[in-house]
């Protein structure tokens, strides 16, 4: 695998009530680069849960984590994203880092940090509006949006998008073509609604709805966060 002899440092972050499917993408492909160093990054080593129901703990605490090549962030919750304590982390970690993945939710942690001012960026479409009060461009679509060396994408195999276009980045289309085909990832949705366009006004509206007191709460605390940051 071309550029498989240099050493790759991702760090993931985890926490009590994440979403793991936003990460796996991330740390399959990257995780399975020849050379990899994966850390999933939190406050402590003691057991948590992520949603839904995922028994696990972190493997490196904020503490004793080195820079890492990659910081990757998906979907957390409202407390974390308002976190003083990770706010500092995440930031210096992406300050030092060769590529930034925020996935989901993890785009309001990335954006509340002030990291996504004045760059495009998007996130799952329940929140995609919530960007522009921590300002960024909001896009739109469902794709990846790559602005410098922050990657922010939709949920769940934009984890696995990001991370392949920043292993094209950092170690060569022809690695990134290489896991592509390694783990099969050829998605193939099998009722062809996993987007509010496919699934209509209808079906997108009862998802927002659902989700709208988590939403709104997350938003509410990014944008508090992010406020405080640009009075320092």
């Amino acid at each position: 695998m071309e550029g498989s002899a240099i050493p790759l440092r991702v760090g993931i972050l985890v926490c009590p009530g994440f979403a793991p499917m936003d990460v796996l993408g991330t740390h399959t492909v990257l995780g399975i680069v020849p050379g990899a160093e994966l850390h999933l990054m939190w406050k402590d080593l003691e057991p948590f849960e992520g949603v839904p129901r995922w028994p696990m703990r972190a493997t490196t605490r904020f503490a004793d984590c080195p820079d890492v090549d990659v910081l990757m962030v998906g979907a957390i919750p409202p407390e974390v994203i308002g976190d003083p304590e990770v706010l500092a982390f995440f930031r210096a970690k992406a300050e030092a880092a060769q590529a930034v993945i925020a996935v989901c939710g993890g785009a309001l942690l990335a954006g509340a940090a002030g990291l996504l001012r004045g760059r495009r960026a998007t996130t799952n479409f329940q929140m995609l509006d919530a960007l522009r009060d921590l300002g960024a461009e909001p896009v739109p679509g469902g794709r990846v949006v790559v602005d410098g060396k922050y990657h922010t994408a939709g949920p769940v195999t934009g984890s696995f998008e990001a991370a392949l276009l920043v292993l094209a980045a950092l170690r060569g289309e022809e690695a990134a073509k290489f896991v592509e085909l390694t783990i099969e990832f050829d998605p193939h949705p099998p009722f062809g609604v996993g987007s509010p366009e496919l699934a209509g006004p209808d079906r997108a509206a009862k998802s927002i709805a659902m989700f709208k007191p988590l939403s709104d709460l997350s938003r509410a605390t990014a944008r508090k966060a992010f406020l405080a940051g640009k009075q320092l």
